[in-house]
């Protein structure tokens, strides 16, 4: 097993970058990236954290030698289950690959969290991933392994970057029509507060017909 890890911020409030999070495919640095769709949401009332499965489509070009030992598709598809946490403002994305999971594993985690030094401007970033080839001949695993973190290093800063522009573009276009996501939370509560609302009604409905029929 190989280990991945980065870290460094954005120069954004936590709040815009957890909005752009769900812009930030495509772009035009982040080619590999084909598809993003979303499988589930939930809200975690008690909680007040939003839970969001989504399932990502990449294509990639994979080495002739990749291929000719594992048989490597070019096409693979990511499953990612993220979490935003309003009352601790994190950000917990986890991901793994769906394709070929039993040739290479890739677990990922990724948070964001406001700066500590500068929690209403910076966002800090921390990605980790663990990366296990699975095959016989332990040389290959190690050649496999030594592969997949360069390539994971390389499309990392890419998608650095290409994150770098979508909130670049976005803040433009917030500042043009006026419109500053300070607090994307505000959303993600009222939703959270009319789930909460709903419930409560149910119950209450549900508590006077239980009241009629006992009598």
């Amino acid at each position: 097993m190989k280990l991945f890890t980065t870290n460094h911020y954005f120069n954004y409030p936590w709040e815009q970058v957890t909005a752009a999070n769900w812009q930030k495919y495509p772009n035009e640095l982040s080619t590999h990236v084909e598809s993003v769709d979303i499988l589930s949401r939930e809200i975690d009332v008690e909680r007040r954290v939003l839970r969001t499965e989504r399932l990502i489509g990449c294509k990639q070009s994979i080495p002739r030698w990749l291929v000719y030992l594992v048989g490597a598709q070019d096409h693979s598809y990511v499953r990612e289950v993220s979490e935003v946490d309003l009352v601790n403002k994190t950000l917990v994305m986890k991901s793994h690959n769906l394709t070929m999971n039993h040739l290479l594993l890739v677990n990922e985690t990724v948070v964001y969290k406001p700066d500590v030094d500068m929690p209403q401007s910076r966002t800090t970033f921390n990605q980790d991933a663990e990366i296990t080839a699975y095959a016989s001949i332990k040389k290959i695993c190690e050649k496999v392994e030594e592969w997949s973190v360069e390539r994971f290093g390389q499309n990392a800063k890419v998608g650095k970057l290409g994150f770098e522009s979508v909130l670049e573009t976005l803040n433009k276009k917030w500042e043009e029509s006026g419109v500053f996501v300070s607090d994307v939370s505000y959303s993600i509560i009222k939703d959270i507060n009319e789930v909460t609302d709903r419930t409560h009604s149910v119950l209450s409905e549900v508590t006077k017909l239980g009241n009629v029929f006992s009598k």
